[in-house]
């Protein structure tokens, strides 16, 4: 069974530093952590902070080239999760007939989210992703010039709509 979800935040994981996009199903009951590059979370970012560039975006472009061609993007699905790798399509219509274009998540919802198109997330894909093994934190792991570092090199940007 599909899910409709929706683009909640991007946020910067704590333990490895990679981006993710965190989805919530309508009633905001479930929420769906996608690990995604740095590159995919700044255009991510960037559109909902309504922000532009003087130059297009990756995202940008397909979303032009899908107008010119007078392609809709009906929706996006999250297919499956396997070995912690999500898989993805994006759902289009053009001159009648429908297409299915296998997609990296992150671009499938850069996409929706250009295209105002739905995000569906199989229901399968959220139970498997209760079982992605995410590393603890440990205290006793971090030395105060570890943790110093870190902060040194943490960049304001990554913190998305809470800047400081």
């Amino acid at each position: 069974m599909l899910i409709e979800m929706k683009v909640h935040s991007v946020e910067i994981d704590p333990f490895s530093r990679v981006p993710i996009i965190m989805l919530k199903d309508l009633d905001k009951e479930r929420t769906l952590p996608v690990w995604i590059g740095a590159q995919e979370a700044s255009s991510i970012n960037a559109h909902l902070e309504s922000k532009s560039s003087s130059r297009p975006m990756t995202h940008d472009i397909i979303k032009v080239m899908l107008e010119k061609l007078k392609a809709e993007v009906l929706r996006v699905e999250l297919t499956d999760l396997k070995n912690n790798i999500y898989y993805a399509s994006i759902h289009l219509s053009c001159g009648g007939e429908t297409f299915k274009i296998d997609s990296r998540p992150s671009d499938a919802i850069a996409v929706a989210l250009r295209a105002d198109a739905k995000i569906m997330v199989e229901e399968k894909v959220i139970e498997k992703s209760m079982d992605i093994k995410v590393e603890s934190f440990d205290e006793s792991d971090l030395d105060s010039d570890e943790l110093l570092e870190m902060l040194d090199e943490l960049n304001v940007e990554d913190l998305g709509k809470y800047k400081m």
